[in-house]
């Protein structure tokens, strides 16, 4: 049986994620071990691109411990086959050749045929499409962001997951693998 997250939001809602290890396995291994951690627990979704995404963090959830990148996944294992970007997947986000976020998940709102092989998809929505398109039309304001040609939008009233819950099941997922020495992303914090 395959890992859950269930992401309980501050309003009362939930979004209930199936965790895909067989299409992403570095990638969900780097998902539950932030997710342990507690590191996506009190965090405001950090950015809204309507009728794009939604992405939870662009901050590397504003923690130092998070601050890692991982390898592109179809890198570690060529083997296999990208899935599909489209609504109800969760995607990691990335930053080119320096490698992929450790745990900057996002939901695409549009089939996003674009990313396939470079923001691997690894989990599925199973409960919960209807908070994130509720989350697509919130109020939010720009913000100035870092990287050029990059729209940044944030809620002007926060929405705040309250924690992430973790199912595994019985299993025991790795540490991920890590990039050595990363170029670390200009939009993370410095500490």
């Amino acid at each position: 049986m395959n890992p859950r997250a269930t992401l309980y939001l501050e309003n009362g809602k939930k979004i209930v994620i199936e965790l895909l290890p067989e299409a992403a396995p570095n990638t969900v291994n780097s998902f539950i071990h932030i997710a342990k951690q507690g590191y996506m627990d009190h965090h405001a979704i950090e950015r809204i691109v309507p009728g794009n995404w939604i992405d939870v963090s662009y901050s590397a959830f504003g923690k130092k411990e998070c601050q890692y990148l991982i390898p592109n996944e179809f890198t570690l294992h060529p083997e296999i086959t990208p899935l599909d970007s489209h609504p109800g997947a969760v995607c990691m986000g990335g930053y080119g050749e320096a490698g992929l976020a450790s745990c900057e998940f996002f939901f695409p709102l549009r089939d996003c045929p674009d990313h396939k092989g470079i923001y691997p998809v690894f989990g599925k929505v199973l409960e919960g499409m209807e908070e994130l398109y509720r989350l697509e039309k919130v109020d939010t304001r720009p913000v100035d962001f870092p990287i050029e040609g990059v729209e940044v939008n944030e809620p002007l009233i926060p929405e705040v997951i309250e924690r992430v819950e973790l199912e595994l099941f019985g299993v025991e997922y790795p540490e991920p693998i890590k990039v050595e020495h990363p170029q670390l992303p200009v939009c993370w914090p410095k500490f």
